[in-house]
């Protein structure tokens, strides 16, 4: 018996077989058409998904610039600007002194190892413990932080705390206000240091400052929302309105860390008031500019340049960022049940803050002995700690990071809009995030130029406020010579 062999194809369920063959040929090229058509369709369709995630630029959004975060009230809202002073009442110091008596004899658990590569080592927190117990002088300090100018004013239904400090010798100079904003977990007490340094005149320099420094909506001496909603963009607003409060339509602003997110957003939405943006944190936070970076391992030094060894290897970036940013996920997922914890534990509370403030400050502290403890001021960093405390406001602190998760849209949507103020990025040593200029001017296009510190970390306003305020005149200098 012979059997003749017919090949056929079996495409997306249709026999081709060998009967016809100018049949065939003609269901072989209509159904390479369809395919070529289709490919050309997921093609473009591909090629836009990419194009408005990564590339377009969006529209700038409307807000309402008078959203009320406080409680719903028939009383008219008191506008007025009153003076306050800072306080460390003696309950709030009994209450503390029972605490650290059940923590001296309660049963505590060693570290495992000799550095601090489990979180805050039991040698270092033995050492603040000792530090708060006998050398910390709650008089003295509540006199030290009364330093300068308290106020409070309400906006948009917050009672926002915020000092106001003007320079002593203005004789032939220009006084210009400039508006400070810290981050988390720090508070205005990171600017101690550098405010008389930017009040104070300088020889070179034909102006002065003004310096305006809130505590953010939620931490410290600022009332929180009483409804959801009041992220970074939203605080921008709130700043913006002091500032207007105050008496600036006009100002300079600096910020780090969050004060980052929040001065852009100040500079994004209201260009025409600020006449230039110094950032101690220059990040795009773009998907883009993260894209970028990623595909950069491929080439690091077509990518970073100078920043080779501050960026790349990019896997060993992405080890450490996994490692350290677990307190990101519980703050955007349960920032009160973290917060419930820590306000009841003065102890706790100092280990999680302070721990912060030396891995970040150089990663490389984890690996000693004391965590990096020895290269501060105890006291400094107390006086954080006991801000946070004496107000009960960790846990809405906290929040803003459950905010910004829950407004992720919105915040990527500003963070890809350009925005035409005159701006100036000052990088530390050994800050967690490092993008080169090129990547930075596509969020911030008149980046003027950046200055590389050899030295400082995250919190540079805190560590280096010589070099930080000595960066900000000479920004400002150069931003007084550019025509919006």
């Amino acid at each position: 018996m012979h059997i003749e062999y017919v090949p056929s194809t079996l495409v997306w369920g249709v026999e081709l077989g060998g009967g016809d063959k100018q049949g065939s040929k003609g269901e072989r090229h209509a159904i390479c058409k369809v395919i070529t058509i289709v490919g050309a369709v997921v093609v473009a369709v591909l090629f836009y998904k990419f194009y408005s995630s990564f590339l377009a630029t969006p529209d700038l959004p409307e807000f309402d610039l008078n959203v009320w975060w406080g409680r719903n009230t028939s009383n008219g809202q008191d506008t007025s600007i009153r003076p306050y002073r800072i306080l460390f009442s003696d309950s709030m110091q009994e209450n503390l002194r029972r605490k650290m008596e059940a923590y001296r004899r309660a049963t505590r658990v060693k570290s495992l190892e000799d550095d601090s590569t489990y979180g805050i080592n039991y040698d270092v927190l033995g050492q603040i413990f000792a530090h708060w117990q006998f050398k910390y002088k709650y008089g003295s300090r509540v006199k030290y932080l009364n330093q300068y100018n308290h106020y409070i004013t309400n906006v948009q239904g917050l009672d926002i705390h915020f000092m106001r400090i003007k320079p002593k010798n203005t004789e032939n100079l220009k006084v210009v206000p400039l508006l400070l904003i810290h981050g988390w977990p720090s508070s205005v007490r990171d600017f101690y240091g550098i405010i008389p340094l930017l009040t104070s005149a300088k020889p070179e320099y034909n102006f002065v400052f003004e310096v305006i420094a809130p505590s953010l909506p939620g931490f410290a001496f600022s009332q929180a929302p009483v409804r959801p909603g009041l992220t970074t963009y939203q605080m921008a607003i709130v700043l913006r309105n002091l500032m207007e409060r105050i008496g600036h339509k006009q100002f300079y602003v600096h910020g780090g860390d969050i004060g980052h997110a929040i001065g852009s957003h100040i500079a994004t939405l209201f260009p025409n008031q600020v006449l230039g943006f110094h950032s101690s944190t220059p990040v795009n936070p773009s998907k883009l500019a993260h894209l970028t970076l990623m595909l950069g391992a491929i080439c690091p030094k077509c990518v970073a340049n100078d920043l080779v060894d501050k960026i790349y290897p990019y896997t060993d970036k992405l080890q450490f960022y996994l490692e350290e940013s677990g307190y990101l996920h519980l703050q955007s997922t349960k920032p009160d049940t973290v917060g419930i914890a820590l306000q009841d534990s003065p102890l706790g509370l100092a280990s999680y803050i302070i721990e912060k403030y030396l891995l970040f400050t150089d990663p490389a502290n984890k690996y000693t002995h004391d965590g990096g403890l020895s290269a501060f001021n105890v006291t400094d960093l107390m006086d954080n700690v006991l801000i946070y405390w004496s107000t009960g406001s960790i846990t809405t602190s906290l929040r803003l990071y459950k905010e910004s998760i829950l407004n992720y849209e919105m915040e990527e949507t500003l963070s890809s809009i350009p925005t035409s103020v005159p701006t100036w990025g000052l990088r530390t040593k050994y800050d967690l995030i490092q993008q080169p200029d090129f990547i930075l001017r596509w969020k911030y296009p008149n980046l003027v130029r950046t200055t590389n510190l050899d030295v400082g970390g995250h919190f540079a306003a805190f560590e280096k406020p010589v070099e930080v305020s000595s960066d900000i005149f000479e920004a400002v200098k150069f931003f007084s010579t550019m025509k919006k």
